[in-house]
Parts: C-alpha cells; sequence; structure tokens
C-alpha cells in the first residue's frame, strides 16, 4: 500500500492534502469533518488586520452614537475597547484542540509593526506553522518593484524574529523575477513556499453600472502555472514548495509531486463536492502510485521538474514553438 506521508513547511502531514485557508474552518464541525476525510492539515481562515481596523471604527462609531442620549448610563461601565484579534486568536486555539491533524494560521497585515505581533499572538494559540499572505499592488509611479520586495523580505525578516515555529509564504504569481525573490525569502527565513494566492477580483455589471468583488471557484487548468513554476524552483530552494489552485483530483496531486511539491492546498473542489472528496483524492493518488510501482512521495518527487539537458527549456518557454507544430 501507497505511503503518502510527507512535510509541510517542515512538520510531519499524514498525507499530502492540505485545506487552505478559507470559511470551512469557521466551524469545529466542519474542521473536524475535514479531519475524518482524511485532510493531512488546515490553514484557518486568515487574520486580516484591515477588517480589525474597519471593525473596530465601527465599534467605536456605534460607542460615540450610544454616548449622547446615555451618557450617564455608559459611565455606569468599565471603559469599554474594541479587543482587536482576541476573537480570532480564541478561535485558532479552539480549531487547534478539537483536532490531532496539523493546524496553521494565516496572516495578513497593513502595518509593518503589526506583522511581527499577530505573528507572535498566533504562535501563542499553539498552531504548528504561520503562513505569510503577501500582497502589494503596485499602484503608485514612484515605488519600484525592488522597493516592494524589499519591504516584503523586511517584514518576513521581522516575523522571523518574532517566533520560532516554521513560516510559509503564500505568494502571488505577478513578480518579475520570481525565482531571485523566494531565494530571497528563504535566505530571509522562508520554511516554504505556497503557489499561488488566487487574488481578489473586482468585476463591473454592466446592467446597473456598479463595482463589485468577484469570487469564483478554481478551475483544474489553473493548475498550470503553479506546475510551472513548483518545477523551476525545484532543486533551487529548500525550502518546501506547496501547491495551490486547480487541483481537483488525486491525479492532478501526483502531478505537483512529480514537479517537485511536497504538498498541496484544496480549497475550491470542496466547496463543490464537499469534504468527502478529499478521500477521493487519496484513493486515486494512491492508486496512481500503486499502478506505477512508487512506495511513497519521495520516489517520484520531482521527477519530472526542470533538469539540464535536453528538457531544460520545457518549462521557461513562453510561446507555443513545438506546441502548435504540426497541429492538423
Amino acid at each position: 500500500m501507497a505511503d503518502l506521508r510527507t512535510t509541510y513547511m517542515g512538520v510531519p502531514l499524514a498525507n499530502p492534502i492540505v485545506v487552505g485557508s478559507c470559511s470551512l474552518s469557521k466551524s469545529i464541525d466542519s474542521i473536524k469533518r475535514l479531519e475524518q476525510a482524511g485532510a493531512g492539515g488546515l490553514v484557518v481562515k486568515s487574520l486580516f488586520e484591515e477588517q480589525i481596523q474597519l471593525e473596530e471604527e465601527e465599534f467605536r462609531t456605534r460607542l460615540g452614537e450610544l454616548e449622547p442620549g446615555f451618557a450617564e448610563a455608559v459611565s455606569m461601565f468599565p471603559k469599554m475597547e474594541y479587543g482587536g484579534p482576541k476573537q480570532h486568536l480564541y478561535w485558532v486555539e479552539q480549531a487547534r484542540k478539537a483536532v490531532k491533524m496539523p493546524i496553521f494560521a494565516s496572516l495578513n497585515c497593513v502595518s509593518r509593526v503589526t506583522w511581527g505581533d499577530y505573528a507572535k499572538q498566533l504562535e501563542g494559540t499553539g498552531v504548528k506553522g504561520l503562513e505569510l499572505n503577501f500582497y502589494s499592488p503596485a499602484i503608485d509611479p514612484e515605488i519600484a518593484a525592488s522597493d516592494i520586495e524589499r519591504r516584503e523580505i523586511s517584514i518576513l525578516e521581522g516575523v522571523r524574529a518574532a517566533v520560532k515555529i516554521p513560516i510559509a509564504v503564500k505568494l502571488h504569481p505577478h513578480y518579475t523575477s520570481l525565482i531571485n525573490v523566494v531565494s530571497r525569502m528563504e535566505t530571509a527565513g522562508a520554511n516554504a513556499f505556497v503557489l499561488f494566492n488566487r487574488l481578489l477580483q473586482p468585476d463591473i455589471d454592466v446592467d446597473s453600472l456598479t463595482r463589485h468583488s468577484s469570487v469564483s471557484l478554481s478551475a483544474p487548468g489553473e493548475s498550470l502555472l503553479p506546475l510551472r513554476w513548483i518545477a523551476l524552483l525545484h532543486n533551487r530552494v529548500q525550502a518546501d514548495l506547496i501547491a495551490t489552485t486547480g487541483i481537483w483530483t488525486g491525479r492532478d496531486v501526483a502531478k505537483m509531486v512529480l514537479v517537485g511539491a511536497k504538498a498541496v492546498q484544496v480549497v475550491s473542489v470542496l466547496y463543490r463536492e464537499q469534504a468527502g472528496h478529499i478521500q477521493k483524492m487519496l484513493g486515486e493518488l494512491a492508486g496512481w502510485m500503486d499502478e506505477h510501482k512508487f512506495a511513497n512521495l519521495d520516489a517520484f518527487r520531482g521527477k519530472l521538474g526542470q533538469k539540464q539537458g535536453i528538457d531544460a527549456w520545457s518549462f521557461a518557454r513562453g510561446q507555443y514553438i513545438k506546441a502548435l507544430v504540426g497541429v492538423d
């Protein structure tokens, strides 16, 4: 029987399927169902500093609305303050205690100081590791790409100094030199890289002439982007490479391991097929491994990643070339 054990940012997992950060981790019952379905680990829904700031502003606004009419009543109670990240921290700790599979935290901050502060507080919940979500859109013509990269690496260094648990960086694909950025982030203390984050995409309703945010499920074809870059990064960095986006089947997991991935994150397929689909994916992966006589994941990890020689450019090309030649 195939051995599916692997690691996620160095943390041992029973298998390579990790539930990515999403609303499926909002309830203990849901988290337990995911564990029972066979998930190797789970990343709890992200702690967003921006959301906390908005909630605190709303809290202060509502409190201010009460004071003119109920000033005497308000003064009878201790000074009320917004709890900040306390509710999220409590939830992460409860999730960790509810299951045996490894639980990881996720963090997305705005200010440089808060990254380290919140990271330290999340470490205190007992999670096995921390995932940092970096997204810095270059919308100011005065800010160079190198400035953005230096800022993110500086933040990573600050978080690394603040915590002892493993750190994964969840990246978007829009870096000019992704391999260079990943290499520098590894030096700065990253233990793993999650490729790639699906970003929120604004959309336009042409009937109502309004803007709205578009949230859609990934499609299997989207897995080709992380597949290419994991293949290019394999053997160039020592950090774990984690694939995400468009992974719907056990064979998709096999593809990612073949190019060098240590594990994968799944989200969209679980919204469509429910938690039980994890067991199906694991069965497909194990069946494929038995068919090809691979005893464990290490037996074929990186087997089809970029190598020196005749296929050195197979993952680096940006045009069709051979793919279209001779097509009927």
